[in-house]
């Protein structure tokens, strides 16, 4: 359970955040001077290299949207134009994948960050560049909408796995869908018939929200509220929900914490979101009050189980709430993680993706005059604790590619690099926990600075949109 010590402001965390800033660039300079592009996308490291790993083509577009965050901190064009030009190089196959859910972690990464950057007047790009990253927005959010499982009361869209499976983690690729559907886009299909994005959006949230997060309403033994399920298994014939599974947790009834996370931020997005779309767009979805109070219900119960039952007293969970070694990390929750133990690997990129979630939902919640002090003192305290460079998990070795030490990825298939001599892995960074502390690094910048607030929409309200997203 989370300990906060002292109360803190955004400004408090500005000198770590520029002295991370000032490590990012050297990393990003190193990966793309040895990264060989037919090696596919770097993925983690292995002592202090960064590999790639065949399983999914989910991370590249963490690679290159690491220098356009890093671009906005620093205002240094260097990053800009490898971050642009890198994009146009080497992402549009993304664009249409067809075979994966992760387009919100490719695209919006990469052409979302670029065109978010031409809207605030960052750089000047020229009206055919803007409409160029449009288009890919609308194809990207299209295509990731139309892998479609349908259920009785919705539907989702399924992970890589196949029609049978809603991966909580596809939470955050709703972005993709948000960003088409402002733009104008509407999915064509069979006899052109058209798929509203904001409608699909709602349902695969809402069965997230159902099926993927618990609330303690008894559902199973393990039915915790705030849990999560990193899979939902459904039978496709009849869209019946069959249970939980897991892919990178321990169990099906344990909690991989950086799936909670995933959770965590996904939600808090959407809520802000929504927040500037019309009632008029949500009536197909319900309307404002029913998708508004489901999205806060499972922000509420993944944010108050991550402080509660997730996390040490520092903020940073160890992979799975469930993992069995723990039981020799006696009071784990009362003391501050200890990634150098071995029994169980802690994941700081769990850590990091949770804090901006805790954050975001904080902002939502104190525009509406709700005391939010909880999330905001909790993830400060995370941001603090990992952008320490005196403590165990910010990068300063010049020689590591990473940035965010002690992240886990796959620990059951046994991908993680276990150092000689240890039992766990540890002191090695991903795409993923790099890509996610620099925009959490950058989301507290803005606020300590009173900058524009930094959302995926770039506005801070839509004008009015038709039902169909026209």
């Amino acid at each position: 359970m989370m300990h906060a010590d002292r109360r803190r402001t955004p400004a408090d965390l500005m000198p770590k955040i520029t002295r991370l800033f000032d490590l990012s660039a050297a990393k990003i300079r190193s990966i793309e001077q040895t990264w060989r592009p037919e090696d596919g996308a770097p993925v983690f490291t292995v002592q202090g290299r960064y590999q790639t790993r065949g399983w999914t083509e989910w991370t590249q577009g963490f690679q290159f949207g690491s220098a356009l965050l890093q671009f906005d901190a620093s205002g240094d064009r260097e990053f800009l134009d490898l971050g642009r030009s890198r994009t146009l190089e080497r992402m549009s196959g993304h664009l249409t994948h067809m075979g994966g859910h992760d387009h919100g972690f490719n695209n919006v990464s990469t052409y979302g960050n670029l065109w978010r950057l031409a809207v605030e007047e960052r750089f000047d790009a020229s009206e055919w560049e803007v409409r160029l990253y449009e288009m890919a927005l609308k194809v990207s959010g299209a295509v990731q909408a139309h892998r479609w499982t349908v259920l009785p009361d919705g539907g989702f869209i399924h992970s890589f796995n196949g029609p049978h499976s809603l991966f909580v983690d596809t939470i955050r690729s709703l972005r993709a869908l948000a960003l088409a559907f402002i733009l104008g886009q509407t999915l064509r299909e069979e006899q052109d018939a058209g798929v509203n994005l904001l409608v699909r959006l709602a349902q695969h949230a809402h069965a997230t929200a159902r099926y993927n997060v618990y609330y303690g309403n008894g559902r199973d033994r393990y039915d915790v509220r705030g849990r999560t399920a990193h899979e939902s298994m459904f039978n496709v014939e009849s869209g019946t929900y069959r249970g939980p599974s897991t892919q990178q947790g321990y169990s099906p009834f344990t909690t991989w914490t950086r799936g909670l996370a995933w959770a965590v931020l996904g939600f808090a997005e959407q809520l802000e979101f929504l927040d500037i779309v019309p009632d008029s767009a949500l009536h197909g979805c319900g309307g404002r009050e029913f998708v508004e109070a489901m999205l806060l219900e499972a922000a509420h119960a993944t944010c108050a189980y991550y402080l509660d039952a997730a996390s040490a007293a520092d903020g940073i969970p160890y992979w799975d709430t469930g993992a069995p070694g723990l039981a020799s990390l006696p009071e784990w929750r009362e003391r501050p993680a200890d990634p150098f133990n071995d029994r169980e690997p802690v994941d700081s990129s769990a850590a990091v993706i949770a804090a901006q979630g805790l954050l975001r939902l904080a902002h939502f919640l104190s525009r509406r005059g709700e005391d939010t002090s909880r999330y905001e003192q909790a993830g400060l305290l995370i941001l603090d604790t990992l952008f320490d460079e005196t403590g165990p998990y910010l990068s300063i070795d010049p020689l590591h590619q990473g940035l965010l030490l002690h992240s886990v990825y796959h620990w059951p298939n046994g991908w993680d690099y276990v150092p000689p001599g240890a039992s766990t892995p540890r002191g090695e960074s991903s795409q993923w926990g790099d890509y996610h502390a620099r925009e959490a690094a950058l989301y507290v910048k803005r606020l300590a600075e009173h900058a524009p607030y930094l959302t995926f929409f770039a506005a801070e309200e839509l004008e009015p949109v038709n039902e169909d997203g026209s």
